[in-house]
């Protein structure tokens, strides 16, 4: 006998600004790995720094509406997974909002500290510390780095939830999805 297995799903905005936010994470890597890939002085540089810097401002705005979201009821896990698969979910978490607000911020930093404007659409964000080049690098350094880890995060939030799909088999995942998405059941 087959029957569905209906799932709480979370909120549609919810959704939206999740699947949103992996395409702009796809857009800022995938614009400066191609950036590291043109040779030195290509006329193409500038427009996938900016591309990058684009997305990721973005992605600064967006997620303070993510964050918004998360005071909002989340659908629970079903069935139930161990309160240490739940304690490290939150950490995961909690690493990635670090990653959205922080790798952006150190960006503003860097920008600033080495002098350099911010153009964001129509706007010109405001500079929030003076010219000081050695601590642009610091900055710069920074960013780089948590940019690094970023691949780490991303790389295991995905994998956490295709394992809970897969190899657990409960509702992780289908609670970020479309309702046409919906898991059938053999009983």
């Amino acid at each position: 006998m087959t029957e569905n297995l209906i799932t709480p799903r979370y909120a549609r905005l919810s959704m939206t600004l999740h699947w949103l936010m992996l395409g702009l994470f796809v857009g800022v890597y995938g614009c400066i790995e191609i950036k590291g890939l043109l040779p030195r002085g290509h006329a193409l540089k500038g427009v996938f720094l900016g591309a990058h810097a684009l997305f990721g401002i973005t992605i600064f705005v967006l997620v303070w509406l993510r964050l918004l979201g998360r005071l909002a009821p989340r659908p629970a896990i079903l069935p139930h997974p161990p309160t240490w698969q739940t304690a490290v979910a939150h950490l995961m978490h909690l690493a990635l909002y670090a990653l959205m607000i922080v790798t952006p911020l150190l960006a503003w930093l860097m920008l600033n500290a080495a002098g350099k404007p911010i153009p964001y659409f129509e706007f010109a964000l405001p500079s929030l510390v003076a010219v000081d080049p050695d601590l642009a690098k610091q900055f710069k350094h920074w960013h780089e780095w948590l940019g690094s880890a970023g691949y780490w995060l991303i790389g295991l939030h995905a994998a956490a939830g295709l394992f809970h799909h897969y190899w657990v088999r409960d509702n992780t995942l289908l609670r970020m999805l479309p309702k046409r998405y919906e898991r059938r059941n053999d009983s």
